[in-house]
């Protein structure tokens, strides 16, 4: 085993499996050009092809979200494993930010205080900067559930949400919220399935995408 990696070059078992993926998912597949590679980056990463049939994109979801990277926008994360896993050698190219506060004392101190989840707090805490940003949310329902209930207000207008957030409570059912609204363009997975990493996973596509435009 240890031989196969030895010939192997950097990037060639990411190429690799990106070919096994469109090996098993022939044409006519069930998502296009950009849509695909952002699905195919989502399978990637979990190796469920379970996903095919999950994912959801707002029709101008992928545009909407190359175009925020390409102005160097702001991307907000509900946990701190979605940050880490938007590597800096991409964002630093197109002049984004990566940030989370679910460590900062204010939001830890104002949930504690109102007796909430600091996810939802930290929606709260960086809504004045929410316009033209993106916002990942791969674990907390109650962040994605104060996100649309600002953006419903008209408090705030993100250019892109990508909401995976996974679990038993909440999770589906604030996923399903989001693909009911149309304002705002949105990446999404139905049912319990999703996590940071995922989250993450769409970000990282969508950044080599306009990366490469440049």
């Amino acid at each position: 085993m240890s031989s196969i990696y030895e010939r192997l070059e950097p990037g060639e078992i990411e190429k690799r499996s990106f070919a096994i993926i469109d090996a098993e998912v022939p044409e006519l597949r069930p998502f296009q050009g950009e849509e695909w590679l952002v699905v195919r980056r989502i399978i990637h990463t979990t190796a469920d092809f379970e996903l095919l049939s999950l994912v959801r994109f707002h029709r101008d979801a992928v545009r909407k979200g190359i175009e925020a990277l390409d102005r160097g926008c702001l991307i907000i994360t509900d946990t701190e494993m979605a940050r880490m896993g938007i590597p800096l050698r991409r964002m630093d190219q197109l002049d984004c930010r990566v940030e989370c506060y679910m460590g900062d004392p204010e939001v830890r101190e104002k949930a504690l205080r109102d007796k909430t989840t600091r996810a939802l707090t930290a929606v709260d805490f960086v809504l004045h900067r929410l316009d033209g940003a993106i916002y990942v949310v791969g674990n907390a329902p109650t962040a994605l559930l104060r996100l649309l209930e600002w953006v419903g207000k008209g408090k705030c207008k993100p250019a892109l949400i990508v909401g995976m957030p996974v679990g038993f409570v909440n999770a589906a059912e604030s996923k399903e919220l989001l693909a009911e609204q149309s304002d705002i363009p949105y990446i999404t997975i139905a049912g319990r399935k999703g996590g940071s990493a995922l989250a993450a996973s769409v970000i990282n596509q969508l950044a080599e995408i306009a990366l490469r435009e440049q």
